[in-house]
Formats: structure tokens, C-alpha cells, sequence
């Protein structure tokens, strides 16, 4: 059976090999527009560079494509799971008198750091091995975090909905129908779909102010300086306090997002019917995803993340030539040289982003749900209940309570940790000093659990 299925795999690649270039190109453009509509909601709803993310996003793509030997079929889009932690660090700052656009690159070293965890991750699993690592990272620790990051995050769509209800629910019912009833393309892309319509419907009834996108320029540079973590430091005003404080917020994040990459993975795997988490190795796919992260992050983009989009679409052509993916990386490097293009995006009104958010953040709580279901955690079991309890009540408790997180002071310095930071350290502290057996992480192969992209 085994056999069968690598031969079946071998000649889908061969096909892809053989299509001819426009056939080639037009797959590409395909898995651009999969991976497009999550990947640029992300600095939408954050704040952070539009053609800034489409960069790196294709810059980090290639560069996982590198280190795995060219033997993934994967794409590196813009995560979800650590909006919570840009909100929460644009807050303090405004605390601290900061405008989004001053706090932002704080948020962006916190979560540059949070890339340097896969490293260290990636060193263990090549010591120790990937299965001893991951004990320590069941799905009773990482799905009540992934549960809250969606809880936490559902307020902010609600209240972009309130600028317009009647544009958020056109944005809903598109992406309803299309995940329903769509056929094709157009069920693996709703978001996208959603994004379009309401938006097309917003622009047709005088509801979008498009004066920015007559004054945006076709090409220009995709990074600008002061929005970078360079330009933080060559500021020479930096708050040490904020930026203390913003590691410890966003750092615990990775401890469920590096559980999503594993999923993504081993998901991808069961599509083309090869052990990825063996050859090329899980070490060396935590690389591609941590570097990526970092250097995106350090250059003012969001965190990146394997893309769950772009392995319905390898299901969908039966097509699994990374090739393909290269080109749609090559792809969006091109369109973030188009300012005119980033300012369209910019004019997205906010009761389009609130539709389609509330999808995206119940479906996160969905993903950590599921994540449980499928890794048949046992809540008969005393410890796991306690687990679970603690990481959501502590999780919402505190970032909904009146002061929003948990500060303390070490000498000069102000830090505040976030309720989800709380939480992760908390969680994982818990599950594995508990007395009782521990369950094992084992994801699930035809189904990622991915964060942040639908």
C-alpha cells in the first residue's frame, strides 16, 4: 500500500515537472492566492507593513525551501497566534504615551525572539530526538492556549463589525457560502473571497476612502526604516521596560506555534504520502520556520508560519512539486514593490476585517479544540482537567481583569506579562511536575490544527 502511494507521488511530481511554463505559473499564481488572504489580514488588522509582510513572507518561503533541501512543499505566510501579543504590547506602549506605529517594533523584537526559540527547539529535537522533545508539549497544554488566543482576540472583531454591521455581514455570509457550497478554488479561498465581496460591496455604496491609493506610487522599497527593530535602537530611545516586557508577552506564544509547525508538517507529509518529519527532518524545518520568523519580524513583517491553505491545495491538483511553491514566493516578493498596491489593501474598511475576523478567531478556539478531539485527550483524568482549567483561567482572566496583565518591577525596569504568557509558562510548568502520566503530542496526519489561516 505504502509502495503504491509513493508511486502515485513520484508521478504527480513528474507531471508538474512536464506541465510547460504557463501551466507552471498559473499553479503558483494558484497557492498565491490560497496563502494571499490570511497573509495580509494579518498587518491589516496589526498595523504593521503590508508590503513589508508580502516580502518576507516570500523571502522566508525560499529560505525553508533552502534549508530542507528543496524537499517541502511548503508555504510560510503570516501567523495569527501572535496578534494577541502585538495588541497587548501597542497597549503598554500607549500606556507609556507610544503611538501604535512607535510600539509596534517593540512588539517585532519579542516576537524576533520568539523565532530564536524554534532554534533552540530545533537543537533539542536533533539531540534528543523529535518524540522526547514533544512530550513536554501535549495537546492538554497547547490547546487551551490555542482555544484562548482565539477568546482573547474576538472583542477586536466586534467592535470593527460596530463600524458597519450590515458590510461585516456581507464579509460572513460570502465566506459561509463559499466554505459550504463552494467548489474548487473558491471553497479553499472563503477568506479571501469574503475580503473581496464586502469589500467590492463597501466601495460600490461610497463606504472606502481611496484618495491614498491615487497618491501611492507603483513601485518603491517594501521596508522602511523606522518601522524596523534597527530603527528602534539607532532611535537611541529606547524603553527598556516595554521592551522586557514584550519578550516575556510574546516569546510563550511560540510554545504553540512551534506545536502548529509540527502539525503543518507532518500534515503536509500525509498529503504527498512522505515522512517529512524524518527526511528532511524536523530540525531542519524548524530552522527554515525560526530564521524566517526572525529576520521578518527584525525588518518591521509579522511572524511567520506554515501555511495550511497551500496543503488543501497540493490535495486539491494532486500537484506536490515545491517548484510551485517557489514561484508563488517569487510571486508576492514582486507585489510588495507595489506601494499603489499595499495602499489598497490599507483601505480595507474595518467592518470587512471585523466580518471575516470573527470567523478566523472562533475558528482559532475551533483549531485548539480539535486539537484535543484528534489527539484523544483524556479528561477523565484529574491532572488534565486541572491542566486545561488553569491555562484558560488564566489566559482570559487576566487580560480581561482591569489592569489586563501582571506587572512587576526589577530594579528600574516595568515588565508586564500578558494573561496567554501567564498561561503557557504556567501550563507546561503544571503538566509536567503533576503526578500522573503525561500524554504524548501526536499530531495528526491529515489534519494540521493550523493556527491562524483558513
Amino acid at each position: 500500500m505504502g509502495k503504491e502511494k509513493n508511486t502515485a507521488v513520484d508521478e504527480a511530481i513528474f507531471d508538474a515537472r512536464t506541465l510547460g511554463t504557463p501551466k507552471m505559473l498559473i499553479l503558483g499564481l494558484q497557492h498565491l492566492f490560497a496563502m494571499f488572504g490570511a497573509t495580509v489580514l494579518v498587518p491589516i488588522l496589526t498595523g504593521l507593513s503590508v508590503s513589508a509582510t508580502l516580502l518576507f513572507a516570500g523571502l522566508a518561503t525560499l529560505f525553508m525551501h533552502l534549508v530542507t533541501g528543496r524537499k517541502v512543499p511548503v508555504f510560510l505566510g503570516s501567523s495569527f497566534a501572535f496578534l494577541g501579543g502585538y495588541f497587548a504590547v501597542v497597549a503598554s506602549g500607549a500606556e507609556l504615551g507610544l503611538s501604535q506605529a512607535e510600539s509596534l517594533p517593540y512588539a517585532c523584537v519579542g516576537v524576533a525572539c520568539s523565532g530564536l526559540l524554534y532554534l533552540i527547539l530545533s537543537a533539542i529535537c536533533k539531540a534528543f530526538g523529535s518524540k522526547n522533545v514533544m512530550r513536554f508539549f501535549p495537546p492538554v497544554v497547547t490547546g487551551p492556549i490555542i482555544i484562548a488566543i482565539g477568546l482573547i482576540l474576538a472583542p477586536s472583531a466586534i467592535n470593527n463589525c460596530s463600524t458597519n454591521w450590515w458590510i461585516a455581514l456581507v464579509a460572513i455570509a460570502v465566506v459561509i457560502v463559499c466554505n459550504i457550497w463552494g467548489k474548487g478554488m473558491i471553497k479553499i479561498v472563503p477568506i479571501l473571497m469574503g475580503v473581496l465581496v464586502s469589500y467590492v460591496v463597501a466601495a460600490i455604496f461610497g463606504q472606502v476612502d481611496f484618495s491614498g491609493v491615487k497618491e501611492a506610487a507603483w513601485i518603491g522599497l517594501p521596508v522602511k526604516a523606522q518601522d524596523t527593530v534597527f530603527g528602534l535602537f539607532a532611535s537611541g530611545n529606547v524603553d527598556t521596560g516595554l521592551l522586557v516586557s514584550s519578550i516575556v508577552m510574546i516569546v510563550p506564544i511560540a510554545f504553540a506555534t512551534m506545536m502548529e509547525h509540527v502539525g503543518d508538517i507532518s500534515a503536509i507529509g500525509g498529503a504527498i504520502g512522505k515522512n517529512l518529519i524524518e527526511d528532511p527532518g524536523l530540525h531542519r524545518t524548524l530552522i527554515g520556520d525560526g530564521i524566517g520568523t526572525t529576520i521578518a519580524a527584525l525588518f518591521g513583517a509579522p511572524a511567520n508560519t506554515t501555511y495550511g491553505e497551500n496543503t488543501g491545495v497540493l490535495v486539491l491538483t494532486k500537484v506536490y512539486d515545491p517548484k510551485v511553491i517557489r514561484l508563488a514566493a517569487v510571486y508576492a516578493i514582486v507585489l510588495s514593490f507595489c506601494p499603489k498596491f499595499a495602499a489598497l489593501i490599507s483601505a480595507m474598511p474595518a467592518a470587512t476585517i471585523g466580518g471575516v475576523s470573527i470567523i478566523l478567531y472562533g475558528m482559532i478556539s475551533a483549531v485548539g479544540v480539535r486539537n484535543m478531539v484528534e489527539n484523544h485527550t483524556d479528561f477523565q483524568k484529574s491532572r488534565n482537567v486541572i491542566v486545561a482549567a488553569i491555562i484558560l483561567g488564566l489566559a482570559l482572566g487576566v487580560n480581561f481583569s482591569s489592569a489586563g496583565s501582571v506587572s512587576f518591577t526589577i530594579g528600574s525596569m516595568n515588565i508586564a506579562l500578558s494573561g496567554l504568557a501567564i498561561a503557557s509558562i504556567v501550563g507546561i510548568l503544571l503538566n509536567a511536575i503533576l503526578p500522573g502520566k503525561r500524554e504524548e503530542y501526536m499530531p495528526n496526519q491529515k489534519n494540521s490544527g493550523s493556527l491562524g489561516k483558513f
